[in-house]
């Protein structure tokens, strides 16, 4: 089983002790976002948990402990780091503070097992082309050495993101050609594996790997395991990860991402926020007497024994 602690919500900027508590005590509960009286109890065990993933926006907050976790577990980093800045991302590092802190996280577990995110890429009056690609190279002159790969995709233009982010401009098939040659060329430049995830187009041209960001190549090669045989299933149109299961809640992360997807409402995610205990198994609040807690079926995928690091 791969375990995402990432895609609801940034667990490790905002909720690291909570994080820490659930892998120490061994296990966690995590509600259906579609049914929220639906508990799953999942085991964190190295048996039947084959990767834990990580996405996050700041590591710092989990640093000084993370070896709890990577020395039990195999484990394997997203780092989130756009050209953006608080106008878009409002409560995100500086573009400087999180390059050092990735820089720290790559000297801990190796750069192969981080990717750095470069996504998602939009386009307003303020952020152009132009902007991008100057902003990509200068931080992937300082990052390439640090990390195994980037990840970039173009934002999902969805209902919610044109009340969110109205000065939010469509990017057209001949900008994202533009935008993916001169990313590519930059890449290439500074030695820098570079791919796509949940992006129907393919890029190959301009040396792009067209993939996904949870893949079972991508957990071979950074982490050397092997899978039985499996078919990426993907969860939207261009995706091709494989399958995960999530922890935490949407409408919780306090960075106020005015792109988010987790987030239906900053408002709302920051009142739920205040009804965050790090010692309760839920990331939110406690469980109910009208809950149904049930344990999640988890079975390893891999022909490889997990071993400790």
């Amino acid at each position: 089983m791969i375990l995402n602690t990432g895609g609801r919500t940034d667990t490790v900027q905002y909720y690291s002790q909570w994080l820490l508590n659930r892998f120490r005590e061994g296990y966690v509960l995590s509600r259906n976002p579609m049914f929220p009286n639906n508990v799953s109890r999942i085991e964190l065990a190295p048996a039947t948990i084959d990767v834990v993933v990580f996405c996050s926006k700041d590591y710092s907050p989990i640093l000084p402990h993370l070896n709890e976790i990577s020395s039990r577990f195999r484990c394997f980093y997203h780092y989130t780091i756009t050209a953006y800045g608080s106008d878009i991302e409002p409560r995100v590092p500086s573009i400087e503070a999180s390059i050092d802190t990735c820089l720290r996280l790559s000297a801990m577990v190796g750069r192969e097992r981080i990717a750095w995110r470069y996504d998602p890429v939009l386009l307003t009056e303020k952020y152009t082309i132009e902007r991008h690609l100057d902003t990509f190279d200068r931080m992937a002159t300082l990052l390439a050495p640090h990390v195994g790969r980037c990840i970039f995709s173009f934002v999902e233009v969805y209902k919610k993101l044109e009340f969110n982010m109205p000065e939010l401009r469509p990017i057209n098939a001949q900008q994202r050609q533009a935008l993916a040659e001169g990313l590519g060329r930059i890449a290439r430049q500074h030695c820098l594996k570079l791919q796509t995830c949940g992006t129907a187009e393919s890029y190959d041209t301009y040396g792009i790997e067209h993939s996904g960001c949870m893949t079972t190549q991508l957990f071979h090669d950074a982490l050397g395991i092997d899978f039985k045989r499996m078919t990426n299933q993907g969860n939207r149109a261009g995706c091709r990860c494989m399958e995960s299961r999530g922890l935490g809640d949407y409408n919780s992360c306090p960075n106020g991402c005015r792109y988010c997807y987790a987030n239906r409402d900053h408002l709302q995610a920051m009142r739920n926020y205040a009804l965050h205990d790090p010692t309760s198994p839920l990331l939110l609040g406690h469980l109910r007497s009208t809950d149904i807690v049930r344990p999640l079926r988890q079975v390893s995928i891999t022909t490889t024994e997990p071993t400790l690091f």
